[in-house]
């Protein structure tokens, strides 16, 4: 099992100036099929990141042309979070993964003798246990959430996007007038409305995607490997003897990330 940051971190850094319009962020996120990037000085210093999350948490989607138009002047530099969480790369695993679960976020810069060199993020760990060759000890059921954040699948894009961003929600479950699934919406959904604005008679079914689903006896290492083959953070969880019935919860990367952090943990040991 790999014991330190440098094992596991994502070499080199997606960055862009301090001065990017947030669609020229949602841009690149985009072209780079990344969830963040490091925001840089003209001398390319790390200032800060910016996430999807916190183009969502601008609410940016705003239906009132005026809002629309503020946001659409704002930089990265100003809706950055910072300072940047660090971490040496020589730093043992157990410890960067303490310190996304206590500071309850979602990435760390690396650095080498105070020079940063790449980005450790949770999809990184949860990349890693899906590579373990033995399955876990914990199951889905052990460490999901049991809460869901619900809508409609006629509620407005703009509604959804409030919501996410009041509850503190990455994504949210679409359902019909009977609660049956029908898609998830996330911040990476949304994205390409940050560009060109949203159409205030777009509902959440125009852009929800087929959620993934993940039995909730399933090893935590098949969850793993859901999530990095089919590139999602979070799984909606079923029973599957009864695939019908209401969701029981949902698991995400960070999920696997604070079971790692356990005293318990395979990982801590």
């Amino acid at each position: 099992m790999k014991k330190y940051v440098r094992d596991l971190c994502h070499p080199g850094l997606h960055t862009c100036k301090a001065d990017a319009t947030l669609g020229q962020v949602a841009s690149l996120l985009t072209q780079y099929h990344v969830h963040a990037l490091v925001v840089v000085d003209q001398d390319n210093h790390p200032q800060g990141i910016i996430s999807d999350y916190d183009l969502l948490a601008g609410e940016w989607l705003s239906s009132e042309p005026q809002g629309l138009a503020t946001m659409r002047r704002l930089t990265a530099g100003e809706m950055m979070s910072y300072p940047i969480e660090s971490v040496e790369c020589d730093t043992p695993l157990k410890s960067s993964a303490n310190i996304l679960v206590e500071k309850d976020i979602q990435r760390l810069l690396v650095t080498e003798d105070g020079e940063a060199v790449g980005i450790i993020s949770t999809s990184d760990f949860v990349a890693s246990i899906a590579r373990e060759e033995k399955p876990g000890r914990e199951t889905v059921a052990d460490v999901m959430s049991d809460a869901i954040l619900v809508c409609r699948d006629k509620t407005p894009l703009t509604s959804a996007a409030r919501t996410m961003t009041q509850a503190g929600w990455r994504s949210v479950l679409v359902v019909d007038a009977k609660g049956k699934p029908e898609g998830v919406v996330s911040g990476k959904d949304l994205l390409p409305f940050v560009v060109n604005g949203v159409d205030e008679n777009l509902t959440v079914r125009d852009i929800m995607h087929p959620p993934l689903t993940i039995d909730i006896h399933a090893p935590l290492q098949e969850a793993a490997n859901v999530m990095i083959q089919q590139h999602h953070h979070r799984l909606v969880v079923i029973d599957q003897h009864d695939p019908q019935a209401f969701p029981l919860g949902i698991i995400s990367s960070f999920d696997i990330v604070a079971a790692m952090a356990k005293p318990d943990s395979i990982w801590q040991k």
